[in-house]
């Protein structure tokens, strides 16, 4: 099985992009999507979490409210604290993260050995994860699509938007880094058409560098 990394800053469009490759017979998983099923009532990252920046981030039935709790880490729109609380809320979260990141693709592997998994994370990069892949991939965009795209999710105004965007961007890689540790990369700036085509592309490569990894070896006869 190969194991694909997928990353890429706020907003530029990772999740498109993983419903694309899914579309084309990926297997996916979402970084996201584990970190909130570890933060929920009862389990040791959600206990953590709430020791770490107290009960004030909570909704009245005690789940973890994501909006306080990101203003808790990065702090109010505006604020100059920087990533410091970032950093707190990542050495809680991110080792679980990757400890189900690995026992999914596990699973994965035993269901389709042959198959390609990919994990999207925005933080794989930072988190120290990248080595755990045979490949990465990362999706870029331009700063006023990621602001407008990150408005419209969030339903916020543009200068809100524009706010938060740069504050999450504070606790990321740039681009330009994130690029240089990638094996592909792909613009997610135009036409949605485009995109998919540079996911095809890259899809056929994948596919070829794990067949090829994958055929066994023919030695001559002596």
């Amino acid at each position: 099985m190969l194991k694909v990394g997928l990353t890429g800053g706020i907003a530029s469009g990772k999740s498109v992009v993983g419903e694309m490759f899914v579309a084309l017979g990926a297997h996916l998983v979402e970084a996201d999507r584990i970190a909130h099923s570890l933060m929920q009532p009862g389990e040791p990252v959600y206990n953590e979490v709430v020791r770490e920046f107290g009960h004030e981030i909570l909704n009245p039935d005690g789940s973890v409210n994501r909006s306080k709790l990101a203003e808790a880490a990065f702090g109010p729109p505006g604020s100059d604290k920087g990533p410091a609380r970032v950093a707190d809320l990542n050495r809680i979260v991110h080792p679980a993260v990757i400890r189900s990141q690995e026992e999914w693709m596990q699973t994965v592997s035993l269901q389709d050995p042959g198959g390609v998994a990919i994990v999207e994370a925005a933080l794989l990069i930072e988190a120290g994860a990248a080595k755990r892949f045979d490949r990465l991939i990362v999706v870029t965009c331009t700063l006023e699509q990621r602001v407008e795209r990150f408005a419209k999710r969030q339903k916020l105004g543009l200068e809100t938007a524009r706010a938060e965007v740069a504050r999450r961007m504070a606790a990321q890689l740039p681009d330009e880094e994130k690029i240089k540790a990638g094996d592909y990369v792909i613009d997610n700036s135009g036409p949605k058409e485009r995109t998919g085509e540079q996911v095809r592309q890259i899809w056929e490569k994948l596919r070829t560098a794990h067949e090829s990894a994958t055929r066994p070896a023919i030695h001559p006869a002596k």
